[in-house]
């Protein structure tokens, strides 16, 4: 497999080929659920979103991915895409003059009408109903900002939605580009080979998932639960549900209330 190095500053990545083919450069596909990804290091994708059933639904076209490279945009011989902050302070800013026609960009190639997404340690939390709703849809937007963030003009501007994967700060968005991309997209059509399997997975019905068991049935003397392997689909359903219950209580109390409140039920015992 040829590989050749893409520099970076003083850093230098081995790229391999093999899974930028699977994206489609320039897909104009209208019918096709299409992530578009602008971002200083397209050459990270599709990194695992090229892997697994994820990737095997790329190559499928169930789905397709293109990237826009920022410094394709930059400003003067050294496409610089950053200047800093205005009213001082440290750090770099990446400037709207630079992003807007990256972000022309994006929009103008179809699908039409995907939401406008930024990575942001300061955006709304990610949650499942998110990846949802998106995948109801034509596919996403997704600016991955780096530095101390973007000019907030552009935010404005555009209605970009602001997106957290949660209380802590990243170097880019580009991870977490992927991981909202991978929630999203294994929720389309055909993707995962059983589409049961995401129907009692956590957050899927408010709680979150019961203890999972398989083969051997007895492992360091620790015995799979007996009423898993009793058959009677009633009292299993109904031991999974207590196992969520009990679950959610102890790791998330938030979700618990507010899955209880949702349900009009009294609080239940341990």
């Amino acid at each position: 497999m040829t590989e050749k190095s893409v520099s970076h500053g003083r850093k230098s990545i081995s790229v391999s080929a093999k899974p930028r083919e699977l994206m489609t450069k320039n897909p104009r596909l209208t019918d096709i659920w299409t992530a578009d990804v602008i971002t200083l290091f397209p050459e990270s994708f599709p990194g695992l979103l090229g892997e697994s059933l994820i990737g095997s639904a790329l190559a499928k076209k169930l789905w397709t991915l293109q990237t826009v490279n920022l410094r394709d945009y930059g400003i003067g011989p050294h496409k610089k895409v950053d200047d800093t902050p205005a009213g001082g302070g440290s750090g770099l800013v990446i400037r709207a003059d630079v992003l807007e026609p990256a972000l022309e960009k994006s929009i103008s190639n179809y699908p039409n009408g995907r939401p406008l997404i930024y990575m942001s340690p300061r955006g709304k939390p990610f949650e499942q109903r998110h990846a949802k709703k998106w995948a109801a849809g034509p596919g996403v937007i997704i600016l991955c900002g780096r530095f101390e963030g973007i000019d907030e003009r552009i935010l404005e501007s555009y209605d970009i939605e602001e997106i957290s994967l949660g209380d802590f700060v990243m170097t880019g968005g580009e991870i977490a580009a992927q991981a909202i991309i991978d929630t999203t997209v294994r929720l389309l059509p055909g993707v995962l080979g059983n589409p049961e399997s995401i129907v009692d997975e956590s957050h899927t019905s408010g709680l979150l998932e019961y203890p999972q068991y398989t083969k051997p049935s007895e492992w360091k003397n620790k015995k799979v639960p007996e009423i898993l392997l009793s058959g009677h689909h009633e009292n299993i359903a109904k031991w999974r549900l207590n196992q969520s219950i009990a679950t959610t209580k102890k790791n998330r109390p938030d979700l618990w209330k507010a899955w209880n409140i949702s349900k009009n039920k009294p609080n239940l015992k341990d």
